[in-house]
C-alpha cells in the first residue's frame, strides 16, 4: 500500500477521470506564419515536434516560447494563437527553420466537477528540458508515431496522447508555482492527511469531525480551511468524490449497483440511487448503459 498521502490522493484522482483525447492535426509551418485557435468547449494541447514558435493569448504569462519537445495544454479550451514571431517584439525564432507540431483536443467526460480539472490553470507548459525521462520518451514516441502510415496510427496516437496528458499533469503538479484547489490542499500537510483518508476509504461514515481528526485540527478550523482552499465544504467534496467513484465503478459490470452502494457507504441501493440522481441528474443505470462499450 502506498504510504505517501500525496501519492494516495493523486493516484485516486488520476485513476478516476475519464478523458477523451484525440489528435486532430499534424501540421508543419515555414517562414512567417500565424494560426488562430478559437475558444472551444474542449481542452486543447500542442506538442512541438520540430522547431519553435510562440503561443499568445489573454491569460497571464502569455506569450510563451515553445521549443521542440515542449507541450502546452489549455484544459478549458481558451482562445489563443500560434505564431512564428511574437507580436511583443521578443527574440524571434529562426523563421527559415521548419516548425512542426501535433495538435489535439481533450474532454473530461466526468465533467468540470472533477477535482483535477478544477485545480488546473487556464494553461500550463511542460518544458522538455525540465521534464522527466519518461515524459520525454513518451513525447518522442508520439512524435514518431505521427509519421507512421500504417493502419491503426490514429488509435495509437490517441492512446499515447492520453498517457502523455496524465504524465503532463504529474509534471505540472511537481513544479506548479502557484497551486490552487486540490493541488494547493495537497501542499498543506493537514488537508493532505484528511484527503488521503477520504480518497482511500470513500465509503467510510465520514463527518466533518472525523475528517478534522485526520487533519489534527478542530472541527471549525478544518471546515473553514477546507472550504477556503478547495472551494467547497468538506461534506460536499465527499459527495462529489463518491459520485466520481460511482461512475468509475459503474463501468465494471461485474459489480452490481447494490454492491457499489455498499462500497460507497450507503445503507441501501435506493438511498444510493437517490444520491446519485441528485448529483448527476440521471440514475446509475443510465450511466452504466452509456459506458457499455468502454
Amino acid at each position: 500500500m502506498n504510504s505517501n498521502p500525496i501519492d494516495t490522493v493523486l493516484e485516486s484522482v488520476l485513476g478516476s477521470y475519464q478523458l477523451r483525447v484525440e489528435i486532430t492535426a499534424n501540421v508543419r509551418y515555414c517562414g512567417s506564419w500565424f494560426e488562430q485557435e478559437p475558444a472551444t468547449r474542449y481542452g486543447q494541447f500542442h506538442l512541438l515536434t520540430e522547431g519553435e514558435c510562440w503561443v499568445q493569448g489573454d491569460a497571464d504569462g502569455l506569450p510563451q516560447r515553445l521549443q521542440s519537445g515542449d507541450l502546452i495544454v489549455f484544459p478549458a479550451g481558451m482562445r489563443h494563437s500560434l505564431v512564428a514571431v511574437a507580436e511583443s517584439g521578443a527574440a524571434q525564432p529562426q523563421a527559415e527553420c521548419e516548425t512542426a507540431m501535433l495538435c489535439g483536443e481533450l474532454e473530461f467526460v466526468m465533467g468540470s466537477r472533477h477535482p483535477i480539472f478544477n485545480a488546473l490553470p487556464a494553461y500550463f507548459v511542460v518544458r522538455s528540458q525540465d521534464s522527466s525521462d519518461g515524459f520525454r520518451a513518451l513525447a518522442s514516441m508520439l512524435a514518431q508515431t505521427s509519421t507512421d502510415r500504417r493502419w491503426g496510427r490514429q488509435m495509437v496516437q490517441n492512446k499515447l496522447a492520453d498517457s502523455l496528458f496524465t504524465m503532463a499533469v504529474c509534471e505540472y503538479v511537481r513544479a506548479a508555482p502557484d497551486p490552487r484547489g486540490l493541488l494547493a490542499a495537497l501542499a498543506d500537510p493537514r488537508l493532505c492527511r484528511a484527503l488521503s483518508a477520504v480518497h482511500a476509504r470513500p465509503g467510510e461514515d465520514w463527518t466533518i469531525q472525523s475528517m478534522a481528526q485526520q487533519a489534527g485540527m478542530s472541527r471549525t478550523a478544518f471546515a473553514e480551511l477546507f472550504s477556503e482552499v478547495l472551494g467547497v465544504p468538506p461534506i460536499q467534496y465527499l459527495a462529489n468524490w463518491r459520485a466520481i467513484e460511482a461512475k468509475r465503478l459503474l463501468r465494471n459490470r461485474r459489480l452490481s449497483v447494490a454492491s457499489i452502494a455498499e462500497l460507497l457507504g450507503y445503507k441501501s441501493e435506493a438511498a444510493f440511487r437517490r444520491f446519485f440522481k441528485r448529483l448527476e441528474g440521471v440514475g446509475p443505470g443510465k450511466v452504466r448503459s452509456e459506458g457499455a462499450d468502454d
